[in-house]
């Protein structure tokens, strides 16, 4: 059975694909309408709306303010940007939530995924924390960077 997040998940989702990749929503009339705390809604847009899955999240607070939520395809055009977001520490988690964007989005195949999915694992980086999630990000981003560079002569 879906908990309430995948519910007010799946109903964020459903605004964005109708308004295109980008949905104003406020918060209050969404927890209205699922029957629980504002603090909820802000739980989902957190953990399943974040840069890392491919979404910049805007807000504007006060009585009228909203929360936007644009949808952002990964190319080569703004790797950059991803790149920049990561910065200098990234967790097993966070590295899992790119590499799946880039897999929905078609740009890795489920072998290229697998490969990369591993070579960023906790089992295979067998030193402590945060020097891990500082190896972490260097390899993420040596791997975008080539990746993104062959896919770019591909084409």
């Amino acid at each position: 059975m879906a908990s309430l997040a995948d519910h007010i998940e799946r109903y964020i989702e459903s605004l964005i694909a109708e308004g295109e990749g980008v949905a104003e929503i406020q918060r209050a009339l969404i927890a209205e309408l699922f029957r629980c705390a504002p603090s909820q809604v802000t739980y989902v847009i957190s953990s399943r709306f974040s840069p890392e899955r491919g979404y910049i999240i805007e807000s504007r607070r006060g009585g009228g303010g909203f929360i936007r939520l644009t949808k952002v395809s990964l190319d080569s055009e703004n790797v950059r940007d991803v790149l920049n977001d990561v910065g200098s520490h990234l967790s097993q988690g966070e590295s899992y939530a790119y590499l799946e964007r880039l897999l929905e989005e078609g740009h890795l195949d489920e072998r290229t995924y697998a490969v990369m999915r591993a070579a960023l694992s906790r089992n295979s980086l067998t030193i402590g924390l945060p020097d891990r999630d500082l190896l972490r990000a260097n390899i993420f981003k040596v791997m975008l960077n080539a990746y993104f560079s062959v896919e770019e002569k591909g084409e």
